[in-house]
């Protein structure tokens, strides 16, 4: 048994049985996970999953680093690139919150310490029987989305954030009839 969301392709499967929900603290998956999100803005997760080695190769493996260094030639290339959702906005807020967290690493600070520093370093595990249930959005996703805004990044609205927290096992949803919670 599997939440029903994660039966439409192997791609959503492999996603669903391996990473949503399950808890992390890599820097790297972090902002993968912060980018394809905000990538989702309007879109269908499968919409994302099915280009995720596309964003992989164009954000360099998702090196923060390396994304905060993008120039205009690289956006442009990105904006190019039939493979990733080629969304102006979406692109340039994704390098900038990359620069937002490689300033954090330059500070010694982490971004995933960060986040698990709302819930005191405890995943938040849900109880829900269907999928109606879960919510879109909570007081945790808005106070987070709100500090980040204040931090400076973008496209992390109170419904991105919660779905990132559930990406990153923040937050675990799985309903209590899944096998893989």
């Amino acid at each position: 048994m599997r939440c029903s969301w994660a039966d439409s392709s192997p791609e959503m499967q492999a996603y669903h049985d391996n990473e949503w929900g399950k808890p992390s603290h890599d820097e790297r998956y972090f902002f993968e996970m912060l980018t394809l999100e905000g990538a989702q803005a309007g879109l269908s997760w499968a919409t994302i999953i099915k280009r995720r080695n596309s964003y992989e190769k164009i954000y360099d493996n998702f090196d923060v680093d390396k994304v905060a260094n993008f120039d205009t030639n690289k956006r442009n290339l990105m904006l190019e690139d039939k493979g990733i959702i080629r969304n102006r906005l979406k692109v340039d807020s994704s390098i900038d919150n990359a620069k937002i967290i490689s300033e954090m690493h330059q500070n010694n600070k982490l971004f995933s310490d960060y986040i698990w520093n709302f819930v005191d370093n405890k995943p938040i595990i849900n109880h829900y029987s269907d999928m109606s249930e879960v919510p879109a959005q909570t007081k945790l996703s808005q106070d987070i989305s709100k500090d980040l805004k204040k931090r400076g990044f973008r496209f992390v609205g109170p419904t991105i954030i919660y779905s990132f927290l559930q990406a990153v096992g923040v937050i675990n949803d799985h309903l209590d009839s899944c096998n893989y919670k």
